[in-house]
């Protein structure tokens, strides 16, 4: 296997994005010599990797549309990624694009399809620089890989202030089929087996439930929210950031609120130390002054809804770096959180959670992080980006580990792609462990036994259909 296209394998976009490549980078230096040898000689025992061919693929699944950040989307690239090794060993690692959520500069600037087609030569670019290369550590890889990978996508965007949350996002399938192929290269069977030694003490709680958190986009009717609720979810995101001008927004905002505690404000679960349904608000960047979210949660304070609330995830915009520790409530940093140093910065800024994305940031990325806030005693969960129900599994192993949230009794996890995707259940056909009980939601939760630690969720194990995306793997 080569890093040419295969005449048997579906959907290939190669030559698409090798025409795409030369015409948008230019003068793009592709040399790529990592220098690994620090981590060599911390880990000496560790197989050393060299990748000897490349190749990825892609497939569009239609969603209902999804509303935030003042825009909508209406399909998802699923993107794999195939690295095959000197010793023959060939693994392949899934991505779900979210170029909305990454930046919506980019996707404002383009239609969907190109804006999709950009990461998407984004995560090519990064396979090209790792042909012929060699790693011992997934980790040190991607902080090879990252500071290349954001020129060039800085480059093709047409962007100089992307933001460092698309290349991440580009480069998920990459990280994870080098995870993959690190697991078997050293004869490792377990996620818990995985975790560098200086990572485990943030990712080594284990949860016998995670919550199963499904997402609203702005505009869902309560209807739907208390449909929710009486199957048992007991906290849910509720998107906020309503269209419009900023007074519109906050009108909007309001009454939502309003409607929300109205309608499950008296409702109880066994889940949080109150007894009561937490409230879970995600702002997008929405608002652009802190007096403006004062005044939301005042309102929310005179309706008697403030003690209900959790978290209120990236109210601001990510250079607005106001200080917001003294707002009463948890601020969470997700998007402008992109990197450990972001992450840093954000929590010396106030914000006093920060949901992970080991699905659109890289796990390995994602592990940095969830070390730094165990350290700095800041709580994590984990996010959704709307993903493929593989990679809701890779999100559910670092769930299942993270320190509790304040006041919830269980692991923390964002999935909504059942809500979106047109195609769940076909999707859910691919994940190699379809069927057991730790892939299905039952009454707002999933269960994470010991059978889901012992599988590590079926993520070690090769999905036949996206295999077969590249001929016979």
């Amino acid at each position: 296997m080569t890093n040419q296209p295969s005449k048997n394998a579906p959907l290939n976009r190669r030559e698409f994005i090798q025409s795409a490549s030369s015409l948008m980078a230019v003068g793009m230096s592709s040399s790529f010599s990592p220098n690994l040898s620090s981590a060599q000689a911390e880990q000496k025992s560790l197989a050393t990797i060299r990748i000897k061919n490349i190749d990825s693929n892609f497939e569009r699944e239609p969603l209902n549309p999804y509303r935030f950040k003042g825009s909508a989307i209406t399909e998802s690239w699923q993107t794999a990624a195939m690295l095959e090794s000197d010793s023959g060993i060939r693994k392949v690692g899934l991505c779900t694009q979210g170029v909305l959520w990454s930046d919506a500069k980019v996707f404002a600037a383009h239609s969907e399809r190109v804006g999709n087609a950009l990461m998407y030569a984004i995560t090519d670019r990064a396979l090209q620089m790792m042909k012929g290369s060699s790693f011992s550590s997934p980790v040190d890889l991607v902080d090879e890989l990252l500071p290349e990978v954001y020129a060039y996508a800085k480059k093709i965007t047409g962007n100089p202030d992307l933001r460092k949350t698309f290349a991440l996002n580009a480069l998920v399938s990459v990280d994870n089929a080098a995870w993959l192929l690190f697991a078997q290269e050293n004869k490792l069977t377990r996620f818990d087996d995985m975790i560098p030694a200086k990572y485990r003490p943030g990712l080594s709680h284990r949860h016998d439930k995670v919550a199963s958190i499904p997402a609203f986009s702005v505009g869902t009717t309560v209807d739907k929210i208390k449909a929710a609720a009486d199957e048992g979810y007991f906290i849910m995101k509720l998107k906020t950031g309503s269209a419009g001008t900023q007074f519109e927004m906050l009108e909007k905002d309001i009454a939502f609120l309003t409607a929300v505690h109205k309608t499950l404000g008296n409702y109880e679960t066994p889940y949080t130390k109150n007894g009561k349904i937490p409230y879970y608000f995600d702002a997008n960047g929405r608002y652009e002054k802190k007096d403006t979210l004062l005044r939301f949660l005042d309102h929310a304070k005179k309706i008697g809804a403030f003690d209900q609330i959790a978290v209120i995830e990236e109210p601001f915009e990510e250079r607005n770096e106001e200080y917001v520790g003294q707002l009463g409530v948890r601020i969470a940093a997700d998007e402008s959180a992109h990197t450990v140093e972001d992450a840093a910065i954000r929590i010396q800024q106030g914000y006093s959670a920060i949901a992970v994305k080991a699905i659109a940031k890289t796990l390995s990325m994602t592990m940095k992080i969830t070390q730094l806030a165990y350290e700095k005693g800041v709580p994590c969960f984990c996010a959704d980006l709307t993903v493929n129900p593989i990679l809701v599994d890779w999100n559910k192993n670092v769930a299942a580990r993270l320190p509790s949230f304040p006041g919830v009794t269980i692991g923390l996890q964002e999935t909504n792609g059942h809500q979106y995707f047109k195609n769940w259940d076909k999707l859910m056909s691919y994940h190699p462990k379809a069927g057991s009980s730790w892939t299905k939601t039952q009454q707002g939760v999933y269960p994470t036994d010991s059978s889901f630690y012992a599988e590590s969720g079926g993520i070690l194990l090769s999905s036949a259909h996206y295999d077969q995306l590249f001929g016979d793997v």
